[in-house]
């Protein structure tokens, strides 16, 4: 994801990185919940098509064909970008719902909603478009979980009324967050009184941490579910710092009465690392929070010359 990259990784360590404390508007949230035990987490990675996962976390001889049908048995959610680019088929829906259903544990899709409606016609002019989308992803049935909206860079405040309306238009029964990009909306006084709007459709936000724009890591909820898209650095060291700082942060938010967490990992750049990052993550959350999740498997990487 180029979105928030910092073009010079030898810079990283002079970014602050640091996790901001929640948001005064979390209080509320908390207010109207009971913690759970067992929150549901679902954390896996944006794609399912990577070539560098053969031999990684799919074996050394998977077809591309057969891709998702390794991933849904090694993790258990995806961030669905394909669905930003076209609206899913029939045919597509069956498939995935197909592979989800065959992985022996659960497994839920979160679809983008397409960029024709949130980009090319800022959610104005698009019910025909959405209500062909929306039919298309409830088809995933049970394997369907959160639905994100991204907004454009251009999207700002001052469109508030367009995406309301819009909000209002779909379903209930669809969970949606939002990712906010126009720095204006992360203003104090707009964030908090968008936040407390969200609270009131009961929609929910989108939290981007990315090295090079630490406003979107704004650290507010509208609800008890977190949806959370992770930027590493392509293996550098501050990933694993800032997993610790969002594993201890997690472990505080679970105990506050956080229900359910969506983590989406992202390797960053040439070097995906999300498989190792999300092995991780999931080791800690274990060990931190009291889970059970599924670790993924790793394949033993062969070192040249070891053979020897």
């Amino acid at each position: 994801m180029d979105f928030g990259k910092v073009a010079n990784p030898a810079t990283l360590d002079s970014v602050a990185l640091s996790l901001p404390p929640g948001h005064a508007f979390n209080a509320r949230v908390w207010a109207n919940v009971t913690p759970n035990a067992r929150p549901e987490v679902f954390i896996g990675g944006p794609v399912w098509a990577n070539k560098d996962y053969v031999g990684k976390v799919y074996p050394s001889t998977a077809k591309e064909k057969d891709f998702l049908h390794h991933y849904v048995r090694q993790f258990n959610t995806i961030e669905l970008n394909l669905t930003h680019y076209q609206i899913p088929t029939t045919a597509m829906i069956d498939k995935w719902k197909t592979e989800a259903a065959g992985s022996g544990r659960p497994f839920v899709y979160c679809p983008k909603f397409p960029q024709i409606i949130s980009h090319e016609r800022l959610l104005q002019g698009a019910e025909s478009l959405t209500d062909e989308f929306i039919n298309a992803i409830f088809g995933l049935e049970e394997f369907l979980g959160m639905s994100f909206l991204q907004l454009p860079p251009v999207f700002g405040p001052d469109k508030w009324l367009t995406l309301e309306r819009y909000l209002r238009m779909l379903p209930d029964d669809l969970d949606v967050a939002v990712e906010f990009r126009h720095p204006d909306w992360f203003k104090p006084a707009i964030w908090t009184q968008t936040l407390e709007r969200l609270h009131a459709l009961h929609r929910h936000t989108v939290i981007t941490d990315v090295a090079g724009r630490r406003d979107v890591l704004h650290m507010g909820l509208s609800s008890p579910v977190l949806t959370l898209r992770f930027i590493a650095n392509e293996g550098h060291r501050t990933d694993y710092s800032r997993s610790d700082a969002w594993i201890e942060r997690l472990k505080k938010w679970f105990d506050k009465g956080l229900q359910t967490a969506y983590l989406f990992i992202h390797g960053g750049g040439d070097n995906d690392t999300a498989p190792e990052l999300i092995r991780y993550w999931v080791r800690q959350l274990n060990e931190q929070c009291s889970l059970n999740l599924q670790e993924p498997v790793l394949q033993p990487q062969v070192v040249q010359g070891s053979l020897f």
